[in-house]
């Protein structure tokens, strides 16, 4: 039972694979989806949170999500969401990492040299290294997710370690979408908006910015002690 369960959820995982490589424009299919998550009303963030978590598992873009969520619901409750969803997505990407697709996972990542280093500086160092790594800009986000179900972190430490790591990048993304002020803008110059709010939004975003900056720095560099220059 167990075995004819993993072959079904790796088929599926499989069909929609293939679906989203057939598919020429991701953007504009997530974009389309974000207008149709914002007619949804109060259940639009559940569409949304749920829609994040599947890209997240199937290696799409969350950028244009992450941006998409401060267009349409703001930096606080856009913040929230995003978090909420790429926390849930990681920690989905993880179990499947390490329980239904462990042997796959390991074909593509086990004899990268930075996995290699990464996975041995987990065992010295466990949920600070998951931390630092999402603080880090380096690493590519989906692609750790799978590869860190292979190494001996525990699942309570990788999700408290990705949701406060993934923070930072979080609201400076969100932030950005939100200058936007609405989907039709964004990516395109933001609406009209007086002296006042430019000059509260202008400063916010530097602010976040230089903040962003500092921990991304920081974190780089202490992954490196960590890690080694391999990374």
């Amino acid at each position: 039972m167990k075995r004819t369960l993993k072959l079904t959820l790796l088929g599926l995982i499989a069909v929609l694979l293939i679906m989203v490589a057939m598919t020429s424009d991701l953007r504009q299919v997530l974009q389309n989806s974000l207008v149709w998550i914002e007619a949804q009303g109060a259940w639009g963030p559940f569409a949304f949170i749920l829609l994040y978590i599947l890209a997240t598992v199937f290696f799409l873009p969350g950028s244009i999500l992450t941006l998409g969520a401060g267009a349409l619901f703001g930096v606080a409750f856009g913040s929230l969401y995003v978090s909420i969803a790429s926390t849930l997505g990681a920690t989905g990407a993880f179990l499947i990492g390490r329980h239904l697709a462990r042997d796959w996972v390991a074909s593509k990542v086990g004899q990268k040299r930075t996995f290699k280093a990464i996975d041995d500086a987990v065992r010295r160092g466990g949920w600070r290294i998951v931390g630092l790594t999402r603080l880090s800009p380096i690493f590519p986000f989906n692609t750790l997710n799978y590869a860190f179900g292979l190494t001996s972190v525990s699942l309570r430490e990788y999700v408290v370690a990705s949701w406060i790591g993934m923070m930072p990048g979080t609201i400076l993304y969100v932030y950005v979408g939100a200058l936007a002020g609405s989907l039709a803008t964004m990516g395109t110059a933001p609406r009209n908006r007086t002296t006042a709010e430019w000059i509260m939004y202008v400063v916010g975003l530097i602010a976040t910015l230089a903040i962003t900056a500092y921990i991304t720095r920081s974190a780089r560099a202490s992954l490196s002690r960590q890690v080694g220059e391999d990374v």
